[in-house]
């Protein structure tokens, strides 16, 4: 089965909506994108459209925040994180208010717009950020859980959500999502394939091809970039003695730069990043971008036996 993660936020944020009359919705002129427009039919009195104006939007849902509300902010994510980072590090981050920001279009999966839409940098921007909570949902059941979580969870988070339909990975009953705690999906000994966003689905494509040459992997969905899991990070090194990263972000200061800075302070093997290499990406259909750019099962099938050769 196949579902857009953005579309689940828009399901999940319509049913917290009639249990929770605190919670406000916020958009930047992207409501039928970013699946805020069934909110603000249902409850047009607690949804803003800003127009076209991000850093108004953040200013505005801090104040709401202030007043005692539950402030779920959304536009693209590279408006989101770019456009807007001022507002959100001084009257959101700083003050610790609590204001959702969740975006769409995460990636280079949202495709023919091209790289002026294309956010490969917005996780690394905002897990720079103190007091900030970073989560990318792996699929549109965990998306479910990660609003729910997000409504609950009194602070400042950012959420990243995909334009793209991707495989639907869990079932309700077996999501256990928890803000900070990876997700073991598949147990191995010979590395540790952990991921994020979309990049859970095509890890566990490449654990079955590895499956087939003998080589077991444990795939992690690491959803929480920010505060990351550092024990199980620690674990999954010391018990299996490599890792490789899978995300649909740059390489530079996203999951695996994130995992990096644990395993070098405290259980160091060999690892490998699989991600944008430090470039934009460019228009085209996103299952052409991700071959493009890396972002395949048989690039972390590589990488896989790249760190295997390095084992000691």
């Amino acid at each position: 089965m196949m579902q857009a993660t953005r579309d689940a936020y828009g399901k999940t944020l319509l049913e917290l909506g009639k249990q929770n009359p605190n919670i406000v919705v916020l958009d930047a002129d992207l409501s039928a994108s970013t699946k805020t427009a069934s909110f603000a039919k249902a409850f047009p009195e607690r949804f803003f459209d800003m127009g076209v104006a991000e850093q108004d939007m953040i200013g505005t849902a801090a104040g709401l925040a202030a007043s005692g509300k539950i402030a779920f902010a959304s536009t693209f994510a590279v408006f989101g994180s770019g456009r807007a980072w001022d507002q959100i590090r001084m009257v959101v981050a700083y003050t610790r208010l609590n204001v959702k920001v969740v975006v769409t279009h995460g990636g280079i999966t949202t495709g023919e717009d091209g790289a002026s839409h294309q956010a490969n940098e917005d996780i690394a921007i905002m897990r720079a950020l103190p007091n900030m909570t970073v989560v990318v949902p792996a699929d549109a059941v965990e998306t479910g859980k990660v609003i729910r979580a997000a409504a609950e969870f009194n602070g400042p988070m950012y959420v990243r959500l995909s334009r793209a339909m991707t495989p639907v990975i869990y079932k309700e009953e077996s999501c256990d999502f928890k803000i900070g705690r990876g997700i073991v999906l598949r147990e191995g000994k010979n590395v540790a394939i952990i991921a994020c966003g979309i990049m859970v689905g095509v890890a566990l494509e490449a654990a079955d091809k590895l499956a087939a040459e003998k080589i077991t992997c444990r795939v992690v969905d690491l959803h929480t970039i920010k505060p990351i899991d550092k024990e199980l990070i620690i674990k999954c090194a010391e018990e299996t003695g490599a890792v490789v990263t899978a995300e649909e972000h740059s390489i530079i200061g996203g999951l695996g730069g994130a995992v990096a800075e644990v395993l070098v302070e405290n259980a160091v093997v060999p690892m490998a990043r699989v991600g944008v290499r430090d470039t934009f990406g460019e228009s085209g259909k996103p299952e052409d971008l991700l071959v493009k750019y890396g972002l395949t099962s048989g690039e972390i099938v590589t990488a896989v036996k790249n760190v295997l050769a390095r084992k000691k």
